[in-house]
């Protein structure tokens, strides 16, 4: 859970950034779905964003960390720990990769790119995933911008009072 209000727009940030690169992989599958021949000579090969979750710490962590209090000596008063730089929490981390999936094959033997079979590689990019890929992107990117709204509204909020 966010400690404070800059947690939560950077959580939030973080999850706008996941989103936009899946948008952009989404909008580079479907822009080269039927690109059979690339600069190496190979079909396409569709694009996933690979995401993964860090663990966050538990209540009992953090609150420990919170409340540790140095001694300098055994019979001294503990010190208070110096305040330190806002860290960002780092929640998600994202990386883009290629589809290990296979090509399609299609029987064309008149296209240019068709083998000895007269088979056709095509990439591994099926229009109907993608535009299910794009819509839930869309979603979660407009999720997070509200979370981002919401905190806002609540310190503005907050410093009305």
């Amino acid at each position: 859970m966010a400690g404070n209000i800059f947690d939560s727009f950077a959580i939030s940030g973080q999850g706008m950034s996941v989103q936009r690169l899946r948008l952009s992989a989404v909008a580079k599958n479907i822009a080269n779905a039927d690109a059979t021949s690339g600069p190496d000579g190979q079909p396409y090969r569709r694009e996933i964003v690979l995401v993964r979750a860090h663990p966050v710490d538990s209540f009992e962590q953090v609150l420990g960390e919170q409340l540790r209090m140095a001694q300098s000596a055994v019979g001294h008063i503990p010190a208070l720990q110096p305040p330190h730089r806002w860290q960002p929490p780092v929640v998600v981390s994202a990386q883009v990769t290629q589809d290990p999936a296979p090509f399609r094959l299609v029987y064309d033997p008149t296209h240019p790119n068709a083998d000895a079979q007269g088979y056709v590689r095509y990439p591994n990019v099926n229009v109907v995933t993608e535009m299910v890929e794009l819509l839930t992107a869309q979603r979660a990117f407009e999720a997070n911008a509200a979370v981002i709204a919401a905190a806002k509204n609540i310190a503005k909020d907050s410093l009305e009072i």
